[in-house]
């Protein structure tokens, strides 16, 4: 597991709709494991082992992260946003961002005063960005309308094993999707594995619906983080209990494929590996519920990191959890390679 190149990741900005220096990463790193890439229009990047292989499996781990857009700049330099995906204004308040602008850093702090933290709810229009800008003209020489913004912080280090950035939701899943292509293209998988860092997820599910329905596999799982319920204020009732450094995370849903979620439990049973579960009634809220729905339908399993606090500048992810969602996806894609020619059957029921 190649920890610098996700730390790589984390310092590289992608907000919903602004992906593309990512993405470039993600090919760089595909390309040496992968005989063959692809784009679209949407802005997905694919990295393909066996693309002339009769069976194919889509694997979307979207590289988006939540962040803000530009819309304004006021007479006294200050820039006022919108939200890109499903930010907490709150948390904001106070704190350092980066504006990219034509690729230039701009860096600026979140205003903050005690009028605004006396407000019962923050909303985004709540938000000014302060450049240090005097003028609405100064300001306007750096940066425009449209420009992402996204919280300014660092990778650090945590005990045992864990560790703290903005975005693991879901650069995490993104890298475990390539570095679970590389290894099980390593262990000899003879099925076809496109591995998508898909885009436009927290915003429009834009990318895995175009991956789905132009590569149109045999099946599909995404890579996603989820709740973990030891974290301040959460409950294992609502949707299940899940640890930090428990394990990878599968779903119960009714968009979840049955047959693929069995055979992910046998390849966890075989690897000696635990795992968690969490339930979810109809949408999981990920890439897998987009790609469910793609072409003529195609049966998706949905395997989770375990993240806390997320949805903030300070998501906490651990190490030990990606390696083992790493090691039960290759492992799972070379069982899935055998079972395929031998006529594996996605259905649950039978005439």
């Amino acid at each position: 597991m190649d920890r610098a190149f996700l730390k790589e990741l984390l310092s590289t900005p992608s907000v919903s709709g602004y992906e593309e220096a990512i993405q470039k990463k993600a090919l760089a790193f595909g390309k040496d494991f992968a005989q063959a890439q692809l784009t679209d229009p949407s802005g997905n990047a694919v990295s393909v082992v066996n693309p002339e292989a009769r069976h194919k499996i889509l694997l979307c781990g979207h590289i988006d992260e939540i962040g803000f857009v530009v819309t304004h700049i006021d007479q006294s330099g200050l820039l006022h946003l919108m939200g890109a995906g499903g930010v907490r204004p709150r948390l904001y308040i106070g704190s350092p961002v980066q504006v990219w602008h034509q690729g230039n850093l701009v860096s600026g702090v979140i205003a903050t005063s005690s009028d605004l933290l006396k407000k019962e709810k923050t909303e985004v229009s709540d938000l000014l960005v302060d450049i240090g800008a005097a003028t609405q003209e100064e300001a306007a020489q750096v940066v425009s309308v449209g420009d992402p913004v996204c919280a300014d912080v660092q990778v650090r280090e945590l005990l045992n094993g864990r560790f703290t950035c903005r975005a693991l939701d879901d650069r995490t899943g993104a890298f475990v999707v390539l570095e679970a292509a590389k290894e099980a293209a390593r262990q000899g998988a003879s099925i076809g594995i496109y591995a998508a860092t898909t885009v436009g997820e927290e915003t429009s599910g834009r990318g895995a619906y175009y991956a789905a329905a132009r590569i149109q596999p045999d099946c599909a799982i995404a890579v996603d983080v989820t709740w973990a319920s030891d974290a301040p204020g959460t409950d294992p009732a609502e949707t299940g209990e899940v640890k930090l450094g428990g394990g990878p995370v599968l779903c119960r849903a009714s968009v979840v494929n049955k047959k693929m979620n069995a055979l992910l439990e046998t390849v966890a049973e075989e690897l000696h590996m635990d795992l968690q579960w969490e339930v979810a009634s109809g949408r999981t809220g990920t890439d897998g519920d987009t790609v469910n729905r793609a072409g003529l339908g195609i049966p998706m399993a949905l395997v989770s990191i375990p993240l806390r606090y997320m949805h903030s500048s300070v998501e906490v992810g651990s190490w030990q959890d990606i390696e083992n969602c790493i090691q039960l996806l290759s492992a799972f894609l070379v069982r899935l390679s055998q079972e395929m020619e031998q006529g594996f059957d996605f259905c649950s029921v039978k005439p």
